[in-house]
């Protein structure tokens, strides 16, 4: 895991250990954790993987972590199918919404427009969130039965 994000060049070294810190949470205590992953993998290597997990105290929201694929698989479409995956199992484990954050700044343009490509919509902006100039934003979608999302 700590390969594929530190190949994306978008994480700074303590990002990148907070998504670690998830993975060995998630080998510690297992689903209790809340923790849940789903992997691409290819030949036996893995390219991506999504970190998703349910909100405390919602009734059927969740949160996306982590996407991340190889910075040498990019381009393949192997994020649509690792997000539209994530979906799925969210969907099928009683979820109605997911919701994503990442920062405004523009390395995170190519995110952003991923998002939007995937039908999330922007829900909001939190001004100066992550440092001063370095919006918050937060991405929804609502899924729905029987609909491929």
């Amino acid at each position: 895991m700590r390969e594929i994000v530190a190949s994306t060049g978008f994480f700074s070294p303590v990002e990148i250990d907070v998504a670690v810190e998830l993975v060995e949470e998630r080998l510690a205590k297992g689903p209790a954790s809340g923790y849940h992953f789903v992997f691409a993998e290819r030949d036996g290597q893995v390219l991506g993987y999504t970190c998703y997990g349910p909100i405390a105290l919602t009734a059927a929201s969740y949160d996306l972590y982590w996407i991340a694929v190889d910075q040498a698989h990019q381009g393949q479409k192997i994020g649509i199918i690792l997000l539209a995956k994530t979906e799925e199992l969210i969907l099928a484990s009683g979820g109605r919404q997911v919701y994503i954050e990442t920062s405004n700044r523009g390395q995170y343009a190519s995110t952003r427009g991923f998002y939007l490509h995937c039908g999330y919509r922007e829900a909001a902006v939190l001004p100066d969130f992550y440092d001063r100039g370095d919006d918050k934003v937060i991405y929804e979608k609502v899924l729905e039965l029987g609909k491929r999302n």
